[in-house]
């Protein structure tokens, strides 16, 4: 597992399930082009790549160029790291034919072929600052945000101050809360967010 600063931006969940066990970094699903309607998202990776920049690694097929490209267009490029994969032809394995173009996607393409697609944009041999201490799911259970009868509100609350969205879910949100903020700044934000706590 190679740890890694930047959020990394993917086409589908089968891209971030593949990557999930190579980087140990927050990944993004755009949902394919579900990302150009969705102000929520974009400005999300917006905030993500402020932070701590961002790694684009689409698919090499027309359509994961028109997503890398409206992404690049809506942020600063000094922010953005972009992995290609190569054209390997191929079919993936969960599907019965190929792509419209005959291209492996991410989720398709042998590890190495990630690894080295992180390598060649520059982001494997960047020194990773360790937090301090990570915010847990159970820093969220302890704080209301999961698992009790009013954590829909708070975690809607806290989601609204991160401008982040609303549709995060509870583990997606452990690792964007730990890209953009640290464990005793948040405790402070919660103390902003909810003075009675």
């Amino acid at each position: 597992m190679i740890k890694i600063k930047q959020a990394v931006i993917v086409e589908g969940k089968y891209d971030k399930i593949k990557l999930s066990n190579i980087v140990d970094a927050p990944i993004i699903q755009t949902d394919g082009f579900g990302i150009f309607k969705d102000k929520e998202l974009q400005k999300m990776i917006r905030t993500l790549a402020e932070k701590n920049g961002i790694v684009i690694m689409t698919d090499s097929d027309s359509a994961g160029f028109k997503i890398r490209s409206f992404i690049g267009s809506t942020i600063d490029g000094k922010y953005i790291k972009h992995a290609y994969i190569p054209d390997i032809l191929g079919k993936e394995k969960r599907k019965t034919e190929p792509s419209k173009e005959g291209k492996l996607g991410v989720e398709g393409v042998p590890e190495s072929v990630i690894l080295e697609a992180l390598e060649k944009a520059g982001v494997l041999c960047e020194k990773v600052d360790e937090p301090e201490r990570p915010i847990t799911k159970l820093d969220l259970y302890n704080f209301g945000f999961s698992g009790k009868a009013d954590s829909a509100v708070k975690r809607e609350a806290l989601l609204r101050y991160y401008n982040l969205p609303s549709r995060l879910t509870v583990n997606s949100l452990i690792g964007v809360l730990n890209c953009i903020t640290t464990y005793d700044d948040f405790l402070k934000d919660i103390e902003e967010i909810f003075p009675e706590v």
